[in-house]
């Protein structure tokens, strides 16, 4: 089935999110769609499977003009959709999450399982995906619910597919898996939109790209493009994909974290007996599936989340138990995982926001009053030295760009006499622009001796960034090792195989 999108507009109040973007995607084909978050990829798409209406343009299937009320109408038309976040009911069977929304009846009204069952079985052994109908989906892996998701859409005889950044939560061996299912639903003489922002999928699936970037076409390109050249299409000037860096020289400092416990509301061990130590000069960069314990370990150390064991030590002095406000006076500069929920108010001015955790700080407060030339003068110099990209520092931080409100975040931690650095995900969202300054802060920080801990679930930032790597998985550590560690090894670790198991 042939797709075609002409002129395809979507506006959000005076916003335009998609501007005039035509596409064709032939069937057999893997097309894919590149842009920066925020570029309108998956608002494009959205609107493709109705969940949005377009104001203005035209949606065709093989030559005919459709229209659709719905994601329902969407599927009857052959079109089905994996999005970034499952769908799924986790509660419910494979088999019954494949039949929601499309139920058939056997006798007396009764759910025809069977039915199910058998559409399951018919599509993964297709595949090979290896399903059982009867699991619950909560009980499978990650990489085993995408496969349901592919299901679902199979089943409903889907001849159109849209991948919604489909790899954001595999590991790497998951991801070769997916892309290996792309390639058989191309043989098979599907219509493949293929949503990301990674270039290294980009280069190995693609037949045509299409970039994006703010809500309209600015290309196509070969996926015999570098890597530099798909980035200077998706940012409009040419990037350094990698910050370079030399060998570690290692100061006095010390970070160490010994033995710790943490343990969620629920009474669940959420990281367990984690043990590991950073020298001053190097970053240590923790990798993993995103949920198995990096987020409450970031927390733990900067006391928004009270350990339940253990200890975590700068320079000899302990951390634990102290409040946020006592571990940032240590020195600690933190950039959260979530900059809009811990780390900026977003009604606040970028000049504010700047000194957020600088507020008992003489040179900007004085006997309760902020010292408003003060302000003006460090918020001033911050824009222009982390190239902070605001109409005026008055402007309400949430009227910024995410890279440039990652940026605010960025200039607030980088600005102090830092003693350790802590950065949870430091580049989520943000254009590929932006994560080549903030890379390049983050290594002038090691630089400069200070010990740094990188939270990252992108492993080309953990292999750029780090001079070793923490895998965590469930909890635990499943290994340390240096950056240039191979793709392959970090992903069995990624997925609790240790080198022994893999031997055996």
């Amino acid at each position: 089935m042939k797709l075609e999108l002409r002129g395809i507009t979507k506006r959000f109040g005076t916003f335009t999110a998609n501007d005039s973007i035509d596409l064709v995607v032939e069937p057999g084909e893997i097309h894919c769609l590149l842009g920066e978050n925020g570029a309108g990829k998956s608002t494009l798409m959205n609107v493709l499977y109705g969940l949005y209406s377009a104001d203005e343009g035209q949606i065709l299937l093989d030559g005919v003009e459709q229209h659709f009320d719905g994601p329902g109408d969407a599927m009857e038309a052959g079109i089905g959709m994996v999005h970034q976040h499952f769908m799924l009911v986790p509660v419910f069977t494979v088999a019954e999450n494949v039949m929601l929304g499309n139920e058939s009846t056997a006798f007396a009204g009764q759910l025809n399982m069977g039915e199910a069952r058998a559409k399951v079985q018919e599509i993964a052994a297709r595949f090979g995906f290896h399903v059982n109908p009867d699991s619950v989906i909560e009980d499978l892996p990650v990489g085993v619910q995408q496969r349901v998701e592919i299901i679902k859409a199979l089943s409903r005889d889907a001849n159109v597919l849209i991948f919604d950044e489909p790899t954001a939560v595999l590991t790497p061996q998951e991801t070769d898996e997916l892309m290996e299912i792309m390639r058989q639903l191309k043989a098979e003489g599907k219509a493949i939109v293929f949503i990301t922002h990674k270039l290294r999928e980009v280069r190995e699936v693609a037949d045509t790209i299409t970039v994006i970037r703010r809500g309209r076409v600015v290309g196509q390109a070969s996926p015999t493009s570098t890597d530099a050249e798909l980035a200077e299409l998706m940012v409009g000037r040419a990037v350094e994909l990698k910050v370079p860096k030399g060998e570690p020289q290692y100061s006095d400092s010390l970070f160490e974290v010994k033995n710790l416990e943490v343990t969620d509301e629920a009474g669940t061990v959420v990281v367990d007996d984690v043990s590991f130590s950073i020298r001053g000069g190097e970053v240590l960069v923790v990798a993993g599936v995103q949920g198995n314990g990096q987020t409450e370990l970031a927390e733990a150390i900067v006391g928004l989340m009270p350990p339940s064991d253990g200890s975590i030590m700068l320079d000899g002095k302990e951390l634990r138990g102290k409040t946020v406000r006592r571990v940032l006076d240590e020195g600690v500069g933190f950039v959260p995982e979530d900059r809009s929920v811990e780390g900026l108010v977003g009604k606040l001015t970028v000049a504010e926001n700047l000194i957020l955790d600088r507020t008992n700080d003489p040179k900007f407060v004085k006997m309760g009053s902020l010292r408003l030339g003060a302000l003006e003068e460090f918020a001033t110099a911050s824009v222009d030295e982390f190239d902070i990209r605001t109409g005026s520092i008055h402007s309400p931080v949430g009227t910024l760009s995410g890279g440039n409100q990652q940026k605010v975040v960025i200039a607030r931690e980088l600005s102090r006499d830092l003693a350790f650095l802590l950065a949870s995900q430091p580049t989520r969202g943000v254009d590929v622009g932006s994560i080549e300054f903030i890379h390049r802060r983050i290594i002038e920080a090691r630089d400069a001796g200070v010990p740094v801990l990188v939270v990252s679930t992108e492993l080309d930032e953990a292999a750029n960034l780090g001079d070793r790597i923490l895998v965590m998985y469930h909890g635990r550590i499943a290994g340390i090792v240096p950056a240039d560690t191979p793709r392959h090894e970090l992903g069995l670790l990624m997925a609790g195989i240790t080198q022994s198991e893999e031997v055996a």
